[in-house]
């Protein structure tokens, strides 16, 4: 009965951190679109175009321990308005960027919005996890967290595809402004809902009058240690498939890619983010009957299959592959072959984030907030391997580029099967 009143009063809490989950992905992804339009808007390389993607990223590097540190001190409810704000002011700059034609006032806004990325995420993760009691509801939690990610994940690429036309040539950040504007609203919206609603706070901490240093951190766990390196890889390869792919298809074939028109390349990426939401939502549903570890075993070599089948196989094998439409609906696109595993990758980057953080953050106690905090220094691994990717595809071309994902799938796998195991089980986690 107890336990019953104590999973009505989180209901709230709950909802609220899944709304966050969800603009961290549509604040996000806007980037990998957006590099589609610098690209024509400034003429700029892959290499240039991703720049967007890393500047977002890299915040999480400058933000990730002081983030923790404000979840330590202020609070969930405190450090999540403060990262709206933050992420209001990002967007307003990207939009200014297209009212001004400036790809370095782009960039900046691109950076503003990384860190309230980071900090919505330093919010978002430990708390849905404790909400469900770690373990294998915390999984569960995070899975269905991870499907409305997806959720705005699968909009930004199609509205903004839609938004561009047939005419990538002509596309400028400008005709990017609705999407800008639902952004702007949503961060309004939430931050009023957000004040008004009573938010657990299950690791602030309290001076207290012993001040004596404490000889352990997150850092002393072997298993968390090689999980933020599984978490930095894991983001590049989530962004790197999508974002490199979105460049494959709308590069002109004189230029190495596939000519492909911006509206039906925007759908084929959200049909990436939307096989992400259906994987999370699965996963949710089988995250009380399945182990972490198992799930990302499983993920991660059939991921690694995928893409080792789509740099093998040639471009000229032709498939018509249903994908998502901006009218919420269902189409064919004729795309090669080795685009369609890639969109399939999906499926199995859509569970890596709850399983690498779950069995990351595993037994930690009392360093979970600080650990949550480290974690999302990590996250800047979207933007520096994305961009890695971009530079390798500019020399080899965009298909050899993914041997950087193939790497980056191989130490996933040994993550879930060695890395994991915790070995510092002998540590004090609870005072």
């Amino acid at each position: 009965m107890e336990q019953n009143q104590q999973n009505k009063s989180h209901i709230i809490p709950i909802v609220m951190m899944f709304a966050l989950f969800f603009m961290i992905a549509f604040v996000t992804n806007l980037q990998s679109p957006m590099g589609v339009i610098v690209k024509s808007q400034f003429g700029a390389s892959n290499f240039q175009a991703q720049l967007g993607t890393l500047a977002n990223f890299i915040a999480y590097a400058f933000m990730g321990i002081p983030a923790g540190q404000m979840l330590q001190r202020l609070g969930y409810k405190k450090t999540a308005l403060t990262a709206v704000m933050v992420g209001f002011v990002g967007v307003c700059i990207i939009y200014l960027s297209g009212a001004m034609e400036s790809f370095a006032i782009y960039l900046t806004g691109a950076f503003v919005a990384g860190f309230s990325m980071c900090m919505l995420n330093v919010v978002v993760n430990p708390m849905l996890n404790t909400l469900g009691g770690e373990g294998k509801r915390g999984n569960q939690l995070l899975q269905f967290g991870g499907a409305l990610n997806s959720m705005g994940g699968t909009i930004v690429p199609v509205l903004v595809g839609y938004l561009i036309g047939a005419k990538v040539e002509e596309a400028s950040i400008d005709k990017a402004n609705p999407a800008l504007f639902i952004a702007m609203a949503t961060f309004a919206l939430v931050f009023v809902v957000l004040s008004l609603v009573a938010i657990p706070e299950p690791h602030i901490v309290k001076k207290v009058a012993d001040k004596s240093k404490d000889p352990h951190s997150a850092m002393s766990f072997r298993h968390f240690v090689l999980g933020i390196i599984a978490i930095f890889v894991y983001v590049g390869v989530e962004v790197g498939i999508p974002g490199i792919e979105n460049y494959f298809m709308t590069t002109q074939v004189e230029k190495g890619g596939l000519g492909i028109d911006a509206t039906i390349a925007g759908s084929v990426v959200g049909t990436y983010w939307f096989l992400m939401f259906i994987g999370r939502f699965v996963g949710g549903a089988l995250g009380a009957k399945f182990s972490s570890k198992a799930m990302l075993s499983f993920v991660a070599s059939l991921g690694l299959v995928f893409v080792l089948l789509a740099i093998l196989l040639p471009t000229d094998i032709q498939v018509n592959m249903p994908v998502f439409n901006k009218d919420i609906s269902f189409g064919l696109a004729q795309v090669p072959v080795s685009v369609m595993l890639l969109t399939l990758c999906g499926l199995c980057t859509s569970v890596m984030w709850g399983g690498i953080f779950n069995l990351a953050t595993a037994g930690l106690g009392k360093y979970t907030a600080a650990a949550s905090g480290i974690f999302m220094v990590m996250v800047c691994g979207g933007g520096i391997l994305s961009t890695l990717q971009s530079y390798v595809a500019d020399i080899l071309g965009y298909i050899q580029s993914y041997w950087v994902i193939i790497l980056g799938l191989a130490y996933i796998l040994y993550y879930a099967l060695v890395g994991s195991k915790n070995v510092n089980k002998d540590i004090v986690v609870n005072d």
